[in-house]
């Protein structure tokens, strides 16, 4: 059977198909579903073993990026509740670009004091970058990679930064970075492209490894170029939802 994908969409979010094909092509079965209709039946969220936060400008980040769709995902709502329910039982939670700045400003990614905010150079970036995976990741589909990631950001409010000290030491000593760029695009503390919560069972990324999953979105294919696919993140992600 294949692990039933859930890929949330809010008002603005604009890369539900590409990230849900990247996990049909991983073989995953991926949903789409609209925030309005979850608020008045959540039944779906408890169906998911994957639940997927993808990219774009949810609500026209109109009071910061990620914020408003934030809200909703908080405990107390129906959404909130059934989301909670779903990363308690170990199940997975996948946040991409505003759906990471969404899970980090709900509080999904644990109690570390972190924050998504504008990029150092105050610019928005779009090019292509490379991410390390953490083999000290508490997640195991993260540890499970062995190679790097070729794959494109699209940001202005990319910029990680920790809340103090202490928590950018503790998110060090127990390895939540889960991804490291190769050359920092944006500033953020670590050089980390994302983080997952402690029991590694959340992650959030502002890069689109969806966006190469096929060997024709490699930006040098005409050249013979094959490294850095993302699909075995996808991959790997489906095998441990499997278990669950």
């Amino acid at each position: 059977m294949k692990p039933p994908v859930l890929v949330l969409h809010a008002p603005g979010t604009n890369r539900d198909r590409e990230v849900g094909r990247a996990f049909e092509v991983a073989g995953g079965a991926p949903t789409i579903a609209t925030m309005s209709a979850l608020e008045a039946d959540p039944r779906p969220l408890a169906d998911a073993r994957v639940i997927v936060l993808p990219g774009g400008f949810s609500y026209g980040d109109d009071l910061g990026a990620g914020r408003v769709w934030a809200l909703q995902l908080q405990p107390g709502s129906a959404v909130g509740d059934a989301l909670a329910l779903h990363i308690e039982r170990g199940r997975v939670v996948v946040g991409i670009c505003n759906g990471f700045q969404a899970l980090v400003k709900a509080g999904l990614l644990g109690t570390l004091s972190a924050t998504l905010t504008r990029n150092a150079h105050s610019r928005f970036v779009c090019h292509w970058v490379t991410l390390r995976p953490n083999p000290r990741s508490p997640s195991p589909f993260i540890r499970e990679l062995r190679e790097p990631i070729r794959c494109p950001i699209a940001h202005g409010e990319g910029r990680l930064v920790f809340g103090d000290a202490s928590s950018r030491a503790a998110a060090r000593d127990a390895a939540l970075g889960a991804f490291s760029y190769g050359e920092n695009p944006n500033g953020s503390d670590d050089d980390l492209a994302g983080l997952t919560n402690a029991e590694g069972n959340v992650l959030g990324l502002m890069p689109h490894p969806e966006d190469h999953v096929l060997a024709h979105q490699h930006p040098d294919q005409h050249r013979g170029g094959r490294d850095g696919s993302g699909l075995p993140l996808f991959s790997a992600i489906l095998r441990h939802a499997a278990t669950l």
